[in-house]
């Protein structure tokens, strides 16, 4: 309906609410281009649209699609303030092209990450299920069965998040690189190819980090309760490398307390006996074996270079070897999968019975090679697929324990972290709840720190590993306010 390479021009008269117009349009063009004036003269061809606020109480909105105009207005309480104009303005935009396009968005008008954070919000105020259904069903128009879903969610979060230590950190570790680049893939990680020159500095320069991080640790007297090997896929470096950062770890932080060490695995043609032993000498029980789909063919258009077959044998390799809580990552609408070749992986992966299943939607982001494919050939059943995977998982004791959804995803669909009761991964849930101090250690990680007053303040390491390398020093003058936070922490009163 709206080519990739044409920018829909959006005119904001009276108002700059440009974020969340933007986020509402892509509810129904995840894919668009736009272009934003305050010049009703830009609005021109057969698409385009036309938000205006009178600066008193009046708020329209003018759709013209494939040259057919809709227009709707209303009036607002006198007086009323800047997010309830920007929630009238969006929400005209959506009902207008919901009225155009024939698309109801099942998460409605939410357009934000963590939707289960508002539905903990409304329980923690003492609302009930039925109140909880009503209050995000009729203000942003969320379906009954997503309403379910973000619920369930919620009421099983709600038990680990009030046993949350906040005086205690999370420390995340970015290994940034991949044996090659999937297709749908729009995060910073690096094929081995490219990176391999560069491997022994960046170990070297995340080691040196970790020792900085750890001594910051050290003299504000903070414990360590998760730690995430994360990436890219941090079973591309090889077993040395590996057993040189997780020994880094080792030597750098107190892991008495530590509740859950992660490693994500990942990508099975990077998974090695080898590499399985040392992840789990070194002190990780939690590890992630990630085929995203078993469909042979499939894994060929999105760019894996290994089978289904491989995953199935990474997985029992990471059980002989004594992982007893294993995740494996799901993707629905991949490219050419069709809803049966879905189905018949994840009734496969139910099978071998992983302690969790995380189920994604693909999300295609600019940056990633699919985005330049042809729309059509990207189009696959998603809804279908994850409509059941929340029927099969739930079936098999599987409960849903986090979620959390991105810009430009198929049918505005989420990504849901299924558990076996007991085995819901902390670490997960704390990046989503966003009530812990997380520790990012690596190229791309970033540092989230949680003060005492619930101020968020992120610190961002450098994209590219040759900048965190060459820019090492320069980086590390940031980790100053990480102390501030921590003795801030530290000092104060328990909640």
């Amino acid at each position: 309906m709206i080519n990739n390479d044409f920018k829909m021009p959006i005119i904001m008269i009276g108002h700059s609410f440009k974020y969340e117009t933007e986020a509402t349009l892509k509810l129904f063009f995840n894919t668009a281009r736009f272009s934003f004036s305050n010049n009703e003269n830009d609005a021109m061809g057969d698409n385009f649209v036309i938000t205006r606020f009178d600066g008193n109480s009046t708020v329209s909105a003018h759709i013209r699609l494939n040259g057919i105009d809709r227009n709707k207005e209303t009036s607002l309480p006198y007086n009323c303030d800047s997010k309830e104009i920007e929630y009238t303005v969006c929400r005209l935009v959506y009902e207008l092209l919901t009225e155009s396009t024939g698309i109801t968005p099942p998460w409605g008008l939410l357009t934000g990450i963590r939707p289960v954070k508002k539905v903990i919000d409304l329980i923690r105020q003492g609302k009930s299920e039925n109140e909880v259904y009503s209050a995000l069903g009729n203000r942003f128009l969320v379906s009954q069965k997503k309403l379910k879903l973000a619920y369930d969610t919620a009421v099983n979060q709600l038990p680990i998040l009030d046993r949350i230590d906040r005086k205690a950190v999370s420390l995340y570790v970015s290994i940034p690189f991949c044996p090659t680049r999937c297709s749908y893939c729009s995060f910073v990680s690096h094929s081995m190819d490219s990176a391999i020159k560069l491997m022994p500095e960046y170990i070297s320069a995340l080691c040196r980090e970790l020792e900085i991080i750890g001594r910051i640790v050290k003299d504000t007297q903070t414990k360590i309760d998760t730690i995430y090997f994360g990436g890219g896929t941090p079973t591309s470096i090889s077993a040395d490398d590996l057993r040189t950062v997780m020994t880094a770890v080792q030597d750098n932080f107190d892991l008495a307390n530590v509740r859950e060490y992660s490693v994500e695995a990942g990508r099975p043609d990077t998974i090695t006996e080898e590499k399985l032993r040392v992840i789990k000498e070194m002190g990780a029980q939690r590890i992630s074996v990630n085929p995203q789909t078993l469909n042979d063919d499939v894994l060929k258009v999105i760019g894996r270079k290994h089978s289904g077959e491989d995953a199935l044998r990474a997985f029992e390799m990471a059980r002989k070897i004594g992982f007893d809580n294993i995740n494996t990552d799901l993707i629905a609408g991949l490219p050419t999968e069709s809803f049966e070749s879905f189905r018949n992986t994840l009734d496969k992966m139910t099978e071998l019975s992983p302690e969790s299943i995380t189920v994604h939607t693909l999300t295609i982001k600019r940056s990633a090679t699919l985005f330049e494919q042809d729309k059509a050939e990207r189009s696959q059943p998603a809804a279908e697929m994850v409509d059941y995977s929340i029927h099969k998982l739930m079936s098999e004791g599987y409960l849903p324990y986090y979620m959390y959804r991105q810009k430009n995803t198929v049918d505005n669909l989420e990504n849901v972290g299924y558990a076996k009761k007991g085995f819901e991964s902390y670490y997960n849930i704390f990046i989503m709840d966003e009530t812990q101090t997380i520790l990012g250690a690596g190229c791309a990680a970033s540092t989230k720190l949680v003060y005492p007053d619930n101020k968020l303040v992120r610190i961002h390491n450098y994209k590219f590993p040759y900048e965190y390398i060459r820019s090492f020093d320069k980086l590390m003058e940031k980790k100053g306010e990480i102390s501030e936070c921590l003795l801030k922490i530290r000092s104060s009163q328990p909640k």
